[in-house]
């Protein structure tokens, strides 16, 4: 009887996968969304375009090297279970050196075609969630997440470096909001895969301290992101239809935390953790119609 040679993807493909393309898309978007807010007008769309691709390629380097050190892991939770890594089908060789050369080929993007500012801050954001979060904080802290969350708060921070050449306080207003808003969000994840990470001896908060105990912690740091989420409005950055939609999605969100707090389900994790994710992407699209919106009207 003849051997079945299972075939695997290409090398390029596998890479392809553990750089989180969904991840990096969110991270795409609000770096995206700094650039447009750093300028009265639109700003170059070369310019544009060419610090989307150099940051686009940190961050998905940055994920591979993530999937690379995770893989014990990954091999215990079923939505990582899968990846190549896990698997074996692509060499811990082979994902750094594409890292490696994927992540220097957009920090020399950034460097050469943006400016040096946008290169420094994004080396440090890469630093930050491939060796500081990744290596140091996840497996040691249940505060991983609140910690760790700076690194996943800097993309409109480079954004808005990237256009600008330099960070004033509207980006750190950014930087705030999804700082704060990190953890209700892994939080709800964290929820109803607590018995995953657990199995992985990842101290994550439902891990260390309980189910109850990070409910109300999610619906306490719920309120404080929805703070946030206003200062935007109140420092003059962005006008009422900036409020307005960012009061509804805040609504919203609160009423999950709210739902989580008083009474948890698996399924209700699930759309809390679906819902930030969306809320997310809409408070940033807000801010950029309230930005453009006397331009278009003028």
């Amino acid at each position: 009887m003849n051997a079945t040679v299972q075939s695997h993807p290409a090398i390029w493909v596998q890479f392809w996968r553990l750089t989180k393309p969904r991840v990096v898309s969110l991270i795409v978007f609000t770096a995206v969304i700094g650039m447009l807010l750093a300028s009265p007008a639109l700003p170059p769309l070369s310019l544009v375009t060419v610090a989307t691709v150099g940051i686009a390629l940190v961050a998905g380097a940055a994920a591979a090297f993530n999937c690379l050190v995770e893989q014990r892991i990954d091999a215990t939770m079923a939505r990582t279970r899968g990846r190549p890594t896990v698997v074996g089908t692509i060499s811990s060789t082979q994902i750094l050196l594409l890292s490696g050369a994927v992540g220097g080929l957009g920090l020399a993007i950034l460097w050469h075609a943006v400016n040096p500012l946008t290169m420094w801050l994004t080396l440090a954001t890469f630093v930050g969630y491939a060796v500081i979060y990744t290596v140091i904080l996840k497996p040691a802290t249940p505060q991983n997440i609140v910690i760790g969350g700076a690194s996943g708060a800097m993309p409109p921070v480079l954004g808005w470096a990237a256009v600008a050449g330099d960070v004033t306080y509207q980006p750190l207003l950014l930087f705030l909001i999804i700082f704060a808003w990190t953890p209700p969000h892994f939080w709800a994840l964290a929820l109803y895969r607590k018995d995953e990470y657990a199995r992985a001896g990842v101290p994550m908060l439902p891990v260390t301290h309980g189910e109850e105990y990070t409910r109300l912690h999610l619906l306490l740091y719920t309120f404080l992101m929805v703070a946030t989420t206003l200062l935007p409005f109140a420092s003059g950055m962005a006008g009422y239809f900036y409020l307005g939609s960012a009061l509804v999605l805040d609504l919203a969100f609160i009423g999950f935390a709210l739902a989580i707090w008083r009474s948890y389900s698996h399924a209700l994790a699930r759309r809390t953790f679906a819902y930030s994710i969306f809320f997310l992407a809409m408070l940033f699209a807000a801010l950029m119609v309230d930005h453009y919106l006397p331009l278009a009207t003028g």
